[in-house]
């Protein structure tokens, strides 16, 4: 009977590859996507297929379904396949001025299939295939027409067994994720979804780029078949249901870019295809642009920002360790115990720390009465608002409260970057989406919340037991994707305790990459640290000119490489309940050149550092111990 089964399967897979239209293949041969017609056995639409491995050779997503429904006409059963285009060589070079590499390459083979419906109108299908992933949009050649589009029809089929790492969807996609081997639950995901093939070699992480005015967000939705993964519009009641759910586009029309990031663990880890395939900047001067290191007092104490005292100390803070900026949370309209707004800036610059503000989004889209409020929500109030920021010397905003990633939403967040650009101003999001490649675009936006982070230990005590693993879990899913403000290195409590070791602690200053990287900690919290570990957070860079993933398994632990100029910054972190001896291997590091290892790891127990010194190359290596839910860090310098 199971011979029966695996032979019928053949059959129909067979059959599919019968129906091929058009294929396109990565530059290195590694992986290829092949274009099939509607077939009785496998989709009544027009589906993608996915190979992998040497000459593209293995199956990975037998099936993503294609298709759109606009308020017209219907573009998924019944298309007519016109022709395929010449493939070209997308090959593009561009620097950022924050993330994980500061040289980038984008580099894939395209090709566009065209169809059209029984109305005649058109529908082109855009496919790259890059050495690391593949990305596909949707395209309305035509030029003119205003239209509802009703539904989108791309839908990705996993098989069984592949293991997989999803978050419920949540509007402000502040879940956690969690491991499974099939789709048997049935819910709304965020992005992105991370996947395992059932025999290991292939992992891949899906999600969408280059969103714009003329669509909305998406999220993954597995409730018509638990295995098929389909690109879901917004629900009515997000933002508390102002705006719309189904977006209106103008022809001619381009969709976000649907991305696969695909390969080994550190493909996945150490790709920029989601910034690859993104808008180039529309910023052309941006000398003012800073990324940068903050303190923040919200995280230790929630008014910090009602005390000009508390203000006045983190700003010190900030200066003791050499950090360009401190951020001034809510509540710094109401001011007091010494000074107001005007007089806590003054101090700040006087000092040689530059100010970041926090906003309400504000609006009906937002239930959340924190002040200000109303200061962001039109063009006509950010301009009056961001006038008398760059008057006082205000250099950031952070935006906060979003709820939705309806079309009115995706407008609204790109009208502040464009709005705060013209006064200099640089820009993150809290309460929002995940990335989707606007920091190449804007590169004003230096990180996103998006992200279960430390401010949940506020929250309640769930956090203190589900940190250590969330942790292990997010430089292979939402830290891929761009710069996330998880607000990490704490080592006092707040309001509900820590398990994660001093260590693990010090590493995500490495591990969690965010433009502007908010260190959360009350300033004794940092002064009360021994002299290596000061050091450290003294010059820890949070841009990076490379990475490089050394050794990891989601949820169990992760080990990472960072370069700035010619040093290198390494973290490593346990997720487990285990201790663990990790091998830490240089064979990254160039050929005939020394460096001086400083070592920062666990001590004897949580709350105490062991620091060792050496001199190691690219045939070096060091077993560094590592407590329970334990973590290290570590600098590379150049021996000259």
């Amino acid at each position: 009977m199971k011979f029966f089964f695996i032979s019928i399967l053949s059959c129909v897979w067979s059959t599919a590859i019968l129906s091929q239209v058009a294929s396109v293949t990565s530059p290195n041969k590694q992986i290829n996507v092949v274009v099939n017609a509607p077939n009785e056995f496998v989709s009544d639409t027009w589906f993608l297929q996915v190979n992998y491995d040497s000459n593209g050779s293995t199956q990975i997503i037998p099936k993503i379904n294609l298709g759109l429904v606009r308020s017209d006409q219907n573009f998924s059963r019944d298309l007519q396949f016109l022709k395929t285009g010449k493939a070209r060589l997308i090959t593009e070079n561009y620097s950022t001025l924050h993330g994980k590499r500061s040289k980038c390459t984008n580099s894939a083979n395209e090709i566009t299939v065209s169809f059209q419906n029984p109305g005649k109108a058109k529908l082109n299908l855009i496919i790259r295939a890059y050495n690391d992933g593949i990305a596909f949009r949707y395209e309305f050649p035509e030029k003119n027409g205003t239209y509802l589009v009703k539904d989108e029809l791309t839908a990705y089929f996993i098989p069984d067994s592949t293991k997989r790492w999803l978050e419920k969807y949540n509007p402000a996609n502040e879940g956690l994720y969690s491991e499974m081997v099939d789709g048997n639950i049935q819910k709304d995901w965020c992005y992105p979804a991370l996947f395992n093939t059932a025999d290991k070699k292939c992992w891949f992480l899906i999600h969408e780029a280059d969103v714009n005015r003329n669509y909305c967000g998406s999220k993954l939705t597995n409730y018509g078949d638990k295995n098929s993964y389909k690109i879901t519009f917004p629900d009515q009641w997000n933002g508390r249901g102002t705006g719309e759910t189904q977006p209106t586009v103008t022809l001619p029309w381009q969709s976000p870019w649907r991305v696969i990031i695909m390969g080994s663990l550190s493909d996945i880890v150490e790709s920029t295809l989601v910034n690859d395939v993104s808008t180039p900047s529309v910023i052309k001067d941006t000398e003012w642009i800073k990324p940068g290191v903050a303190s923040w007092n919200y995280w230790s104490d929630n008014h910090g920002t009602k005390d000009f005292k508390t203000v006045c100390k983190f700003a010190d803070l900030a200066a003791a360790f050499n950090w360009p900026y401190t951020l001034l949370d809510w509540e710094w309209d109401t001011m007091g115990n010494g000074g107001q707004l005007e007089d806590a800036l003054k101090y700040i610059h006087s000092i040689g720390v530059k100010p970041l503000m926090w906003y309400n989004s504000g609006g009906e889209h937002t239930w959340v009465g924190a002040t200000p409020k109303d200061r962001m929500l039109t063009h006509e109030n950010r301009m009056e608002e961001f006038a008398k920021l760059k008057k006082l010397g205000v250099v950031g905003v952070k935006v906060d409260f979003f709820e939705s990633e309806k079309q009115n939403m995706i407008n609204y967040y790109l009208d502040i970057l464009e709005d705060a650009a013209q006064f200099e101003i640089m820009v993150y999001f809290h309460g929002c989406l995940v990335p989707r490649g606007w920091a190449r675009t804007y590169p004003n936006l230096m990180t996103y919340e998006g992200v279960r982070g430390a401010e949940w230990y506020n929250n309640g005590p769930e956090f203190t037991t589900t940190a250590p693993k969330h942790n292990s879990i997010l430089p292979f899913t939402r830290n891929v994707v761009g710069s996330m403000d998880y607000t990490p290195v704490t080592f006092t409590n707040s309001q509900y305790p820590h398990t994660t070791s001093y260590g693990h602690e010090l590493a995500l200053s490495v591990l969690f990459e965010s433009g502007i990287q908010h260190m959360a900690d009350r300033p004794e919290g940092y002064y009360e640290l021994p002299d290596a570990a000061k050091s450290f957070l003294r010059t820890i860079p949070n841009t990076w000119d490379n990475t490089k993933l050394l050794d990891g398994y989601p949820g169990q632990y992760v080990v990472m490489a960072r370069q700035k100029g010619n040093s290198w910054y390494i973290g490593g972190i346990s997720g487990t309940q285990k201790e663990r001896v990790q091998k830490l291997d240089f064979s990254f590091l160039p050929k005939n050149i020394k460096y001086k290892l400083t070592l920062i790891s666990d001590g004897r127990h949580d709350k105490d550092f062991a620091v060792k010194y050496m001199v190691v190359d690219k045939t070096s290596t060091v077993d560094v111990k590592l407590l329970r839910r334990g973590g290290f860090a570590a600098v590379l310098n150049q021996v000259k």
